[in-house]
């Protein structure tokens, strides 16, 4: 686990206290993440940057979903020094840096709760094996553009790949990918997806945490960049009827602990290149998929994009090529540094820190038990019949997140992989969002039903 306020730790908060007076910075916005995923930030006077490093800045963890109850709300959140950023878009007049923060308790202990600790305890178990989770997710959105009292619409009409020179969305992009490489995140590719207003932009892989945090600050530089523009980007996994959500496939690898060989792989072309531990890890994330599916796709409208017909997967099965099962293994050219496998059932509007602490631990289970998967299905699951499937042994993901949570509640893996606090503030906290999306009436009910019954 990382050493919280060691001699490494106190090193780089000299550097930092040192550039931000050069470079004359005003404030400092702290950062910290709630269990839903939601980001929150709080600024402060640079001049108080010293004694906040030392000692941590007080909050109200009542009032942040999945904290703590009012009775004992007194959170601290202690900036960590290698998240600093100075931040693009703010003048230079109105400087303001931004980091990423660990959050304690009073008595100086991180909080068992805080979904930046919950990775970081996956990792230690991993470091523990021999082992360090690599990670990398393909981020989908939605550029939408409003106007008065109608509701937000896409902003172009193209299609996967395409490209209209010049045109509003391809500049987006272009200014998003350059504003991330400012906060240190290297972009690899960025395009137009399937449905209309819906892009995706990808950045490296890193270990886990380092990849957790740039996901966090990409999601936050890609709604601050169409802000600035005039337009709303969002992250929401099924925002229209009839076309593709947006999901967020995650890249996942093991390597040794000093991170500089790629365990999945293995020199022999009938085998794919894939190691069995490659083999081992995805026999663990098939296992455990229908109970992790809550934290990997954790909204009520997370289950409008998780149905057959728009490339997002519903079965749970693995293949090569085939794009239709829960995992793949996509097609690395039997290079080393590229041996990976891809879950394609997470969605971008989660929280990435839970998303690849259950990723890597149920992988790690699979390893460590030496879980094997089931043959490759290269067949369209979709067009399998209920009797194809169950001969196979493929069964569903959930189909609600009300589904999703029952099968967190009876998991003892989930209890381990989360920790029993966050486990609790995670069943508590979606469980409201669950009552108050089933009270709903919407106007399809309401046009469907208010004649005819």
């Amino acid at each position: 686990m990382r050493n919280f306020k060691n001699v490494e730790w106190k090193r780089r908060v000299t550097e930092v206290l040192k550039q931000i007076n050069e470079q004359q910075i005003k404030f400092a916005r702290l950062q910290f993440i709630d269990v839903n995923g939601i980001p929150k930030s709080l600024a402060v006077s640079t001049r108080d940057l010293e004694s906040i490093f030392e000692n941590g800045r007080s909050f109200d963890g009542s009032s942040v979903a999945g904290y703590r109850e009012i009775e004992e709300s007194d959170m601290l959140a202690f900036p960590d020094p290698s998240t600093f950023v100075i931040i693009p878009w703010r003048s230079r007049e109105k400087s303001t840096c931004r980091f990423i923060c660990d959050i304690c308790t009073p008595d100086g202990k991180r909080f068992q709760a805080d979904p930046r600790y919950v990775l970081e305890r996956a990792i230690e178990e991993c470091n523990k094996s021999g082992m360090m989770f690599k990670c990398a997710p393909e981020l989908e959105f939605f550029l939408l553009k409003e106007k008065d009292a109608v509701a937000p619409t896409p902003i172009d009409m193209q299609g996967y790949f395409e490209l209209e020179p010049g045109e509003v969305t391809e500049d987006l992009r272009r200014e998003i990918a350059d504003t991330a490489e400012s906060f240190g995140i290297t972009i690899e590719v960025s395009h137009h997806e399937a449905a209309l207003g819906q892009n995706e932009i990808d950045f490296k892989y890193d270990e886990a945490l380092m990849t957790a945090d740039r996901t966090v600050a990409m999601k936050a530089v890609t709604k601050a960049v169409a802000g600035k523009n005039g337009y709303i980007a969002t992250y929401m996994p099924k925002p229209f009827m009839n076309v593709n959500g947006s999901g967020m496939h995650v890249h996942e690898s093991m390597w040794t602990s000093d991170g500089r060989t790629n365990l999945f792989f293995k020199p022999d072309q009938d085998s794919n290149y894939l190691s069995d531990k490659a083999l081992h890890f995805m026999g663990g994330q098939l296992v455990h998929g229908r109970e992790m599916c809550a934290v990997l796709a954790s909204w009520p409208n997370s289950y409008k994009r998780l149905v057959p017909g728009y490339e997002a997967p519903v079965y749970i099965a693995w293949a090569f090529r085939n794009r239709s099962p829960l995992i793949r293994v996509p097609n690395f050219g039997g290079r080393s540094s590229a041996a990976r496998c891809e879950i394609r059932c997470p969605d971008p509007a989660g929280n990435p820190y839970l998303q690849f602490a259950v990723l890597c631990l149920s992988g790690l289970d699979g390893i460590k038990k030496k879980i094997d998967p089931p043959e490759p299905t290269e067949m369209n699951v979709y067009k399998m019949s209920y009797e194809e499937r169950k001969e196979r042994g493929i069964i569903s993901l959930p189909e609600s997140l009300s589904e999703a949570l029952d099968e967190v509640e009876q998991s003892e893996f989930m209890k381990y992989a989360l920790g029993e606090e966050a486990f609790s503030a995670f069943l508590k906290e979606k469980r409201k969002e669950w009552d108050l999306y089933r009270t709903q009436v919407t106007s399809w009910e309401f046009e469907r039903y208010i004649r005819k019954l």
